[in-house]
């Protein structure tokens, strides 16, 4: 080694040592660095956030949270959604407008591709089957005709600057999608904060990132279908290792009534008018986003297996895990194949 070469390397030898400490010090700060718990009530249901962050920022997530309400609630009056509905005068530009928008734009889409399975129009026929706002009465086949005249995401649309309706008496429901979008926003805040590992659930539907408290990817669980109303029992079918993932799931097996001894699921067809009749009682979803994936869970609950499947294979973003009733009555799954690695056996 000649005398430059020695030089050199008394420069390199410095930097290397700082180079190490360096990333010593910042891992050790991150493993140090506390987890933060926040809990609390948004769109009339539960939230539970973790993050790893070194103060506590509830107040600021909610705030977040809150601006989606505003864009997506039905039962705020003053949100952009009730606007729509009740063709009053709203304001696309503003903060919550522009999220507004940004569902309805994805809404739309995912209508398209779901042939109208998932639809922001069906509320009117799922208030009339008894659920929403608690109609007891049983709808007759004409009341359901012409509720039908008012549902059909293509009779709505975006259009210079405005949403157009074919009819005014169309009102809007994005509580299919809504969930699944607040955790995103949600998650978005804290990536922006430069946070690197953390859990955002709203209601059920799941954003997660990096790893958990114990150093570990996140792990969900996936409910086993029961018949129980009152969600006593939670027993996990299975548990899926979830991270830098969106996980949504719809099910009909916790929201059901009986009338005159026959069982009655959520789950509206936006088509037909009438519940679903087929075997599948829960589809769960994994992609990117967890708008997408409330959105297709939903869509999915009304196409059934056999039709889900068709759209899976168009979409290979797309994960589902399905627990369905097999010919005998017993429970029975089926998952995408890029699912089978995440399961945990």
């Amino acid at each position: 080694m000649d005398q430059k070469q020695k030089k050199r390397l008394l420069w390199q030898i410095p930097f290397l040592i700082a180079l190490i400490g360096g990333t010593i010090w910042v891992i050790k700060n991150q493993h140090d660095m506390p987890y933060q718990n926040n809990k609390g009530m948004i769109f009339g249901t539960v939230y539970e956030i973790s993050y790893q962050y070194d103060a506590n920022l509830q107040q600021e997530i909610e705030q977040q949270m809150r601006l989606v309400d505003q864009a997506l609630s039905m039962f705020n009056q003053e949100s952009v959604i009730s606007h729509v509905s009740k063709n009053e005068s709203y304001d696309l530009k503003s903060d919550a407008g522009k999220m507004f928008l940004e569902v309805f734009n994805l809404a739309e889409d995912i209508s398209k591709d779901t042939e109208g399975a998932f639809d922001i129009t069906v509320a009117p026929l799922v208030n009339a089957w008894g659920f929403g706002f608690k109609n007891d009465a049983m709808p007759s086949t004409e009341t359901i005709d012409s509720l039908r005249q008012l549902v059909g995401y293509e009779k709505i649309c975006y259009q210079d600057g405005a949403i157009k309706k074919s009819d005014p008496r169309i009102t809007l429901d994005c509580s299919a999608i809504a969930k699944g979008y607040g955790c995103d926003v949600v998650a978005h805040y804290l990536e922006n904060k430069g946070i690197k590992n953390y859990m955002v659930m709203i209601g059920g539907e799941i954003v997660t990132r990096g790893i958990n408290p114990t150093r570990l990817p996140w792990r969900i669980g996936v409910t086993k279908p029961t018949d129980d109303t009152l969600s006593i029992e939670s027993e996990n079918q299975t548990v899926l290792n979830v991270t830098d993932k969106a996980m949504a799931t719809s099910g009909n097996y916790r929201r059901f009534y009986y009338k005159n001894g026959k069982k009655y699921a959520h789950t509206i067809d936006p088509k037909s008018g009438y519940p679903v009749q087929h075997s599948l009682l829960s589809a769960t979803v994994l992609t990117d986003d967890c708008a997408t994936a409330d959105a297709y869970a939903t869509s999915f609950m009304v196409m059934g297996i056999d039709r889900a499947k068709k759209v899976l294979q168009r979409h290979k973003e797309l994960m589902a895990y399905f627990i369905y009733s097999d010919e005998d009555g017993q429970l029975a799954v089926w998952y995408s194949p890029t699912l089978e690695e995440k399961l945990d056996k």
